[in-house]
């Protein structure tokens, strides 16, 4: 019989897994949740950024023009206050700077500076090093086989706001 944690112990690919399986999946998951959190935050903590923080910067980056800050509670699913705590700590830091929007005096935009620019190259090492830390034990194919299990389960579930 296949130990807990090994490989075959999963059951076929396509079929149903087993209540037991299924949990036994979902605490491994949740477990490995949680050292990619420790492991990224211990990469980030000489950089000065926190996980939300480093998220944030990420999505004001990703938008071609300066977002609202209402933009990024909904692409964070997250309450506006929570921006706001975010934007206060990365504006603290030099990483990104509220700007007036040009057509309506009541909205404020998220801009990145270069100071933030220069942190997002640094976090994407960091985020490197922390994924090769967690994928080290596995092969070049069984990363492959990874990614792809791990896009179908991102990708076949429609999101669902808590």
């Amino acid at each position: 019989m296949d130990a807990p944690d090994s490989p075959g112990s999963v059951g076929s690919p396509g079929s149903a897994g087993s209540p037991d399986t299924d949990g036994m999946l979902a605490e491994q998951l949740l477990r490995l949740t949680r050292r990619l959190h420790r492991i990224q935050s211990r990469q980030l903590e000489p950089i000065d950024i926190t996980p939300a923080q480093f998220r944030l910067l990420r999505t004001v980056a990703s938008y071609d023009a300066a977002p609202r800050m209402a933009d990024l509670a909904r692409r964070l699913d997250v309450v506006p206050r929570a921006v706001t705590t975010l934007v206060d700590a990365l504006e603290a830091s030099g990483r990104v700077r509220r700007a007036p929007d040009p057509d309506s005096r009541r909205v404020v935009r998220v801009e990145i500076t270069d100071e933030g620019r220069a942190t997002l190259r640094s976090l994407r090492s960091a985020r490197r090093a922390a994924a090769e830390e967690i994928l080290a034990p596995l092969t070049a194919d069984q990363r492959e086989v990874l990614g792809g299990l791990l896009s179908a389960l991102v990708d076949g579930m429609p999101e669902r706001r808590c």
